[in-house]
């Protein structure tokens, strides 16, 4: 097997962080100063979506600050939502109307959304040390779902993120767009780790990530979990 950092331990934080979490004064600040801003706005940790009983997890990277910083979903209210939510419908993975401030009776279907790292980071761009203090809340998310059975990380920060969330080094697997890794998590359980490019404007605009590549990511877990 490969070899493993020292992860944390799952049961040992909640799998939600707190809505006043302290853990990392540059994204307190920068709630703080959001809130100020945009009083309506959630403003604060993001929590996961989707069922508890879901054997596909999508991890990305944070929360976009006029998004899920805004809505208090992941991947509401900007574009790389306006991609996910309608692939994961495309394939069965969600039920109910979407809409991009969610105001919708949306559900997803043996399936959860998370982030790395759950509060929106300036310039959308977290540094390591507020990865390595988020880590402990996604190692929980992975444990507490017992049906769990493929992981998709959306972007290789993402990746890197879940990888040390299961205990493993960076180095275990490389990220390439469509690829998929035999991953373990620090209670011995075995998942799928599936890999794709973020579905941000950014990655569509300049081509390198495209609808159908996009959709042949979740039309191979979607194989996966029926087969």
């Amino acid at each position: 097997m490969t070899a493993r950092t020292s992860g944390v331990p799952a049961g040992k934080v909640p799998p939600e962080a707190p809505l006043d979490c302290p853990l990392c004064p540059r994204l307190v600040a920068y709630r703080e100063e959001n809130e100020r801003r945009e009083p309506d706005w959630h403003n604060a940790p993001v929590p996961s979506f989707g069922s508890e009983n879901a054997r596909l997890l999508i991890v990305g990277l944070a929360p976009g600050r006029t998004g899920a910083n805004r809505t208090a979903r992941p991947f509401t209210g900007d574009w790389a939502g306006d991609l996910l939510y309608p692939t994961l419908d495309k394939f069965g993975f969600s039920r109910g109307h979407f809409d991009k401030d969610g105001q919708d009776d949306l559900r997803l279907v043996d399936a959860m959304i998370t982030n790395a790292v759950r509060c929106v980071p300036p310039e959308n761009k977290p540094v390591g040390s507020e990865c390595n203090n988020c880590r402990p809340y996604l190692t929980s998310r992975i444990a507490a779902l017992p049906k769990l059975e493929v992981i998709v990380s959306l972007g290789g920060i993402a990746h890197t993120n879940t990888l040390r969330a299961l205990g493993m080094k960076a180095s275990a697997a490389k990220f390439a767009h469509g690829a998929w890794h035999d991953v373990e998590g620090p209670d011995g359980r075995a998942f799928k780790l599936v890999n794709s490019y973020h579905c941000s404007r950014y990655n569509t605009n300049t081509g390198r990530l495209t609808t159908q590549m996009f959709e042949d990511v979740f039309r191979s877990v979607r194989d996966h979990l029926d087969g």
